[in-house]
């Protein structure tokens, strides 16, 4: 008589999994979407290649969101309701998305130069949703049965994996060298003759569908992950997953609060068991939330604002490639702590450490543009792109697991952890936009016109 039952509940338990990913997807969706669509956006914008920083900034500009929602928490639990908070905030990030599509080239002066007010408004708004997204998301996840937060952060990867894929159909940003012949005019003294002076120039192919699609597709990601959210709050099997958070963990503000254990559930069969009954002393927990500030800081601050700068240099299939295949690796990197989850903080701390590495060589690279090294190798273009790829796929295993281990202490200290994730990736931003858009302390490359020695 038991196996209908077993039968049932593995395939709600299943399509909660299904609903959880998809909702995951909701989170960064549009914010990734900016990000590999630059190749393309940065041709036909007014800042060009200073676009990346601008959009670094107005990132954590919308930090303002997060910070609230958090304020609130502390001082008036309750009063907001977090499944009100992302309809509002889900709904926002599609109209955007839909609003980008048709006014994302709109520009006007600004201190008499053009800039592209309508998409950096528009972005600030996805912004305000994704931001806003860290603080709500996770917290609304811990409602549920462990495994279903790792399917989340498969989710949340696939925030990035997907626009990616969308990008790489597009053809965004492909470009090719092509020999120019200019007419010149030579005058030799009373005498002129035409003469001709070839040039190498970057030209860019037409991508294989508009912008305009690629920012409709993107609204209708937020509207799917939307209508995932109103089903996962309303199945019974969401419900019957409901269990008893700690309350109140650990808190940043020194309050007496111990941390709590939390007791495995014997009914939590997936795709790994239930949290382990684990306590960690107040080191342990500054040194994870110390990896969530540096963390992302690293992966949202600081190395995004550079991208441009150490890829193009190689050219633009290693921008390209390096923009799209390290946005794969995070979904990637969430795929494996799911089925090979480690709570070690030691190994944690080495995958920041090689993470870190990859990232000083990316930074290296950008600081020595527009001529890195082994630039006229094909190494030198296997290497960046490479280097990107691990970048982003060792500290995203980092981020998945920090926020396992905190789903596994408290509701709060989850809270905690999104706040400090965007403090952390505010820190980046604010030390890197001075020197992008200030002391020009990097310096843009064309590929095709490049004069480096071999």
């Amino acid at each position: 008589m038991a196996a209908p039952q077993t039968v049932e509940f593995t395939s709600m338990a299943l399509l909660t999994h299904l609903l959880a990913c998809v909702f995951g997807t909701g989170s960064w969706a549009a914010l990734n979407g900016l990000w590999v669509e630059l190749p393309l956006l940065v041709t036909e914008l007014p800042e060009q290649w200073y676009l990346p920083s601008y959009i670094t900034i107005i990132i954590q500009l919308a930090n303002v969101g997060p910070l609230l929602v958090t304020l609130l928490h502390r001082f008036k639990p309750g009063l907001l309701s977090e499944v009100a908070i992302i309809y509002g905030v889900v709904a926002v990030g599609a109209l955007a998305c839909l609003l980008l599509a048709f006014l994302w080239g709109f520009t006007s002066p600004v201190a008499g130069e053009p800039h592209s007010t309508a998409f950096f408004g528009l972005a600030f708004c996805l912004a305000l949703v994704d931001c806003t997204s860290s603080v709500t998301f996770l917290p609304f996840m811990a409602r549920l049965q462990p495994r279903y937060v790792t399917t989340f952060f498969v989710g949340e990867g696939l925030s990035g994996f997907l626009p990616a894929l969308i990008a790489l159909a597009q053809g965004a940003g492909i470009a090719r060298c092509v020999n120019i012949t200019r007419i010149t005019n030579v005058t030799t003294g009373n005498n002129t003759a035409e003469g001709s002076q070839f040039q190498m120039e970057t030209q860019y192919l037409p991508a294989n569908f508009s912008t305009l699609v690629f920012f409709l597709l993107l609204a209708a990601m937020m509207v799917i992950c939307l209508v995932a959210f109103f089903f996962l709050t309303r199945l019974n099997i969401t419900l019957h997953s409901l269990q008893e958070i700690p309350g109140d963990g650990p808190r940043l503000s020194g309050g007496g609060d111990s941390p709590r254990r939390e007791k495995p559930a014997s009914s939590d069969k997936g795709f790994h068991r239930a949290d382990p009954e684990i306590a960690y002393s107040l080191a342990k927990f500054a040194f994870i939330y110390l990896l969530v500030a540096w963390v992302n800081s690293l992966t949202n601050g600081i190395l995004p604002s550079v991208q441009a700068y150490s890829c193009l240099p190689y050219g633009n299939m290693a921008y390209h490639l390096s923009a799209t295949l390290s946005s794969m690796a995070n979904p990637l990197a969430c795929t494996i702590a799911m089925f090979l989850p480690s709570r070690s903080l030691a190994l944690l701390g080495v995958l920041s450490v090689a993470g870190t590495g990859f990232g000083a060589y990316n930074m290296a690279m950008a600081v020595m543009s527009p001529c890195p090294l082994l630039q006229h190798s094909a190494w030198g273009h296997a290497i960046i792109v490479i280097s990107w790829v691990f970048f982003t796929g060792s500290l995203s295993y980092v981020k998945v697991m920090t926020g396992v281990i905190l789903r596994s202490q408290s509701h709060s200290a989850l809270v905690w952890y999104g706040a400090v994730e965007q403090l952390g990736s505010l820190t980046g931003a604010l030390i890197m936009f001075p020197l992008v858009n200030v002391y020009s302390f990097f310096r843009s490359a064309d590929y095709c016109s490049l004069q480096c020695p071999a």
